[in-house]
């Protein structure tokens, strides 16, 4: 996949300040609002500390999470939550994923990934499709992870592949074999379907 780029080994500061370019960049391609997609879990949180310590247009900025599971706001398990309580003091707006939101496209589709290959919220079990006609979707992982057993809403493959550029970061040896995997086209997961599709440049960090 000649539009995928592995940078091994960065620091969650060498992360941000990369992000902080694209960022940069589309601010300064753009007079309007910069929309990007980020995920949750414990991996994104640090990173996106040490990239608000970068002076951006933070007012300009609409943040998306890729996928959240169906809980209050308030919750512990919430990512829209910890994503408010980060972005919205710096000005940026967060966006409630809704079954009804009209998806834009992104300047930036940040992603994670599970060990089982899935992204955003998009697990092996529900067999997720590059033609998807839904934006967003609701669903019950299968097995239901035990650290979080809660129903999921999850922007689809279609929602994330309308983006500019695509970013990923891996942490783990596990996850890095199934990343490589998928880039080598030996295995049909979640993350293989949206890299065999994607035409934007891919840049995975591990």
């Amino acid at each position: 996949m000649e539009n995928v780029t592995i940078v091994e080994g960065s620091s969650d500061a060498a992360i941000a300040d990369w992000l902080a370019v694209q960022l940069g960049k589309a601010l300064d391609g753009s007079d309007g609002p910069v929309t990007i997609t980020v995920p949750g879990g414990s991996t994104p949180f640090p990173i996106m500390d040490a990239l608000l310590e970068h002076d951006l247009d933070w007012t300009r900025l609409v943040v998306w999470p890729g996928d959240d599971r169906v809980v209050p706001e308030d919750h512990a398990a919430s990512n829209t939550g910890k994503l408010r309580d980060l972005f919205e003091p710096a000005g940026a707006e967060v966006v409630t994923l809704s079954e009804m939101e009209a998806v834009p496209r992104f300047a930036l589709a940040w992603l994670g990934m599970g060990a089982d290959g899935h992204i955003a919220s998009l697990f092996p079990n529900i067999d997720p499709q590059v033609d998807e006609s839904r934006a967003i979707l609701r669903l019950t992982p299968d097995p239901l992870p035990p650290e979080a057993p809660f129903d999921r809403i999850s922007l689809t493959l279609p929602s994330l592949l309308a983006s500019d550029r695509i970013l990923f970061v891996i942490r783990g040896e596990e996850k890095r074999a199934v990343l490589d995997q998928a880039i080598e086209g030996e295995h049909d997961l979640p993350v293989a379907r949206l890299l065999r599709a994607a035409t934007q440049p891919v840049t995975c960090f591990t």
